[in-house]
Order: structure tokens, then sequence, then C-alpha cells
């Protein structure tokens, strides 16, 4: 489990890639002070286990579904990762709840200045854009965002210089491909709405007269 506040910016060193998976070799500087191996890292959003370390890097395997249904796939030797260590017991949240299970993959149609801060807009598959909400959080390459506004096919997000400096996100552009994780509460409230099965006389139906009747309305 994450928080979506990236901690630190890597940069692949080295890939190795078999025909349905990939070794990854990532640099980094301060992120793996406590690092364990076995230790969860979310590499641009997706949870990564830390298979071997050093002092300055570490590796990571990926499997070809994670490679299929990510950005992952397409990364080439010096690209910049976002990163985040697991979250512990005790720490803040200062983003939102992310598992580091990605739902599906975005391109960034536009990207503009407004004041200090850029706001991109980001075309989603319906697996996704389901889940989106104005005002509702979302994770962006594992970074935790407001989104602005939304559309049936696309979202709007805005990010502050720290935001850009110190993610991803500073350096994307047009056309650009990013790994999208929906709020995971959106996806648990839709599980429990699709179980809720009428009773026979109606009572039960969550509709508006439910909702007024037990004080929502």
């Amino acid at each position: 489990m994450f928080t979506g506040i990236i901690e630190e910016l890597g940069t692949l060193e080295r890939i190795e890639r078999g025909s349905v998976s990939a070794h990854l070799n990532i640099r980094v500087r301060e992120i793996l002070k406590d690092v364990r191996l076995g230790d969860s890292i979310s590499v641009n959003g997706v949870c990564l286990t830390v298979t071997d370390f050093a002092s300055d890097r570490f590796t990571a395997d990926v499997m070809g579904e994670t490679l299929a249904k990510t950005n992952l796939g397409n990364l080439r030797i010096g690209d910049r990762v976002n990163l985040e260590r697991a979250l512990r017991m005790g720490d803040r949240l200062g983003g939102h709840l992310v598992s580091g299970h990605i739902d599906g993959v975005g391109t960034i149609v536009d990207k503009a200045p407004h004041g200090i801060a850029q706001v991109f807009t980001v075309e989603a598959p319906d697996v996704v854009m389901r889940y989106v909400i104005r005002k509702g959080s979302l994770a962006i390459d594992g970074i935790s965002l407001t989104v602005v506004d939304c559309t049936d096919r696309s979202f709007r997000v805005s990010i502050i210089p720290h935001t850009a400096k110190m993610t991803t996100l500073g350096f994307k552009k047009k056309g650009d491909s990013v790994n999208l994780e929906a709020d995971m509460l959106a996806r648990y409230v839709e599980k429990l709405l699709q179980g809720r099965e009428p009773k026979a006389d109606g009572s039960g139906k969550l509709d508006n007269t439910f909702l007024s009747k037990h004080g929502f309305l």
C-alpha cells in the first residue's frame, strides 16, 4: 500500500527483456536507506518487489502481464521513474490510499500552463473513467492527484511547480502514456451496490426513496 506521494525520481540504468518478462535495474539516491530484500517499491505507480540492491540501485522483476497492462514496457535506458516506498503504520497519509495495481493506461492529450500550475488533460479507458469524479482522487504514474473536471472520455488535473520538479509529470508531454489507478474506495462501493438485490416487494432497492427514508436526502 502507498500514498501517492513520490519520494524520489530514479533512473532506469539497465533493462533485461525476456520473452514474457523483464528485469529492471534502477539507480537511486535516497530511497534505499532502510530497504530489505522483498520490500515493495512503487515504480511509476506499479508495485514491484526488490530482488537485489546496493547503496545506489535496486533491481526488480516485471511479469509479462504487468508489461502489457502498464507503461513499464515502454521504458528505455535513461528514463526517469517515480519511486515511493510502501506505507508503514503510523506514517502520514499525505495523498490517498494507492494499491500499486494499475487499472489502465491513459494518454496525455494536452498540457498547458495556468498561472504557476501545469494543467494536463488525459484520455483514459472506460475501465478507469467509470470511477473518475470531479474533485476525486486518482493516481497518475503513482502520483496522488485531484481531478479538476472530467468528461466521459477524459479528465484534467493540475500540478504545482513542486510536483513538476519531483515527478515524471514535469517532463511528460502530449502523446506520452501514464499509468492510472482509480480510487479503490470507488471500486468497493460499486461492488457493494452490485450485490444489493431488492426484495420481492421492492424494498431494499437503492433509489431516491430508499436514500430519503434513511436520511441521505
